[in-house]
């Protein structure tokens, strides 16, 4: 009887390439990240401009410090985050479940490795939302964050977007799903072939899902929403209207397509490389 486990170099190659995809994506999107961020929250600064006109608004005003407030605690939550995701779905891929669909196993899987992400570092987000934004915090870093949203607004706070981040489990479903089909119908394996499969898929992904997006970065940043997701959708759209709830989209789609190509492409290059080398070791040693 052969046995499966998900504690394996393979999985952890998997996961240390997904992570450092994720950072290198974030280090040069970062800027898009932040104007969708602001957009997503009304911000009166960035407010009715469109993506370019507030990265040079906030360029002028703020500096090249205002374009990048937020990324040392962002690339390690993003990180930490994609780590944890990677291993998890490539983890229980490598158990072999017993499944005809691969695209169904994908879907389940990609399911389950996203709620344990979200469970394990919702926290982090939480704090890294304060700190990309609010310059009056009374602390500077993840660690310190963690302790001071707990000690000054309770535990709970630290998972107050937990409901519509297990429902975004649905935005890296759709994903990976879309990803792990279209790399299984490419015979291409070069870098652009992943970067495009990448920006696909991500595309896809975000456009279904956005409004929940604008809905969760609402409840991380806002220490006083005590709004489910529904009645926070809700709101926005009593309040703004129904495009309201695609505030900031143009800025997303350009900052997380591009992020996501580039993330997919790192990561497959990277798995390649410790791939190969570990079999041309193998073969060396034989």
């Amino acid at each position: 009887m052969v046995k499966y486990s998900i504690f394996t170099y393979e999985t952890l190659v998997h996961a240390t390439a997904g992570a450092a995809g994720s950072i290198v994506a974030m280090s040069v999107m970062y800027p898009l990240d932040n104007v969708k961020f602001r957009m997503q929250l009304e911000d009166n600064s960035v407010s009715g401009k469109t993506p370019l006109q507030a990265l040079v608004h906030i360029l002028k005003k703020e500096g090249i410090e205002g374009l990048y407030r937020g990324i040392k605690p962002a690339l390690t939550t993003l990180g930490v985050s994609n780590f944890i995701y990677f291993y998890a779905f490539h983890g229980l891929k490598s158990l072999r479940l017993n499944c005809k669909n691969p695209t169904q196993t994908d879907l389940i899987l990609s399911i389950v490795a996203g709620v344990i992400n979200v469970i394990t570092t919702n926290p982090l987000w939480v704090v890294n939302s304060r700190l990309k934004f609010d310059r009056n915090l009374y602390f500077s870093g993840l660690l310190d964050g963690l302790f001071h949203v707990a000690n000054t607004e309770g535990f709970k706070t630290l998972w107050s977007s937990l409901g519509p981040s297990l429902l975004l489990v649905s935005n890296p479903a759709i994903n990976f799903t879309v990803y792990e089909a279209l790399k299984r119908r490419t015979v291409s394996r070069t870098a652009f072939a992943f970067f495009v499969m990448g920006a696909v898929s991500k595309a896809i992904s975000t456009v279904a899902t956005y409004p929940l997006q604008v809905a969760q970065t609402r409840q991380r940043y806002n220490k006083h929403a005590k709004m489910n997701t529904a009645a926070m959708l809700l709101d926005i759209v009593k309040k703004g209207g129904p495009t309201a709830l695609y505030q900031g989209l143009e800025a997303k789609l350009l900052q997380t397509i591009l992020s996501s190509a580039l993330m997919f492409m790192t990561y497959e290059k990277i798995a390649q490389f410790v791939f190969t080398l570990l079999m041309n070791r193998k073969a060396a040693a034989l």
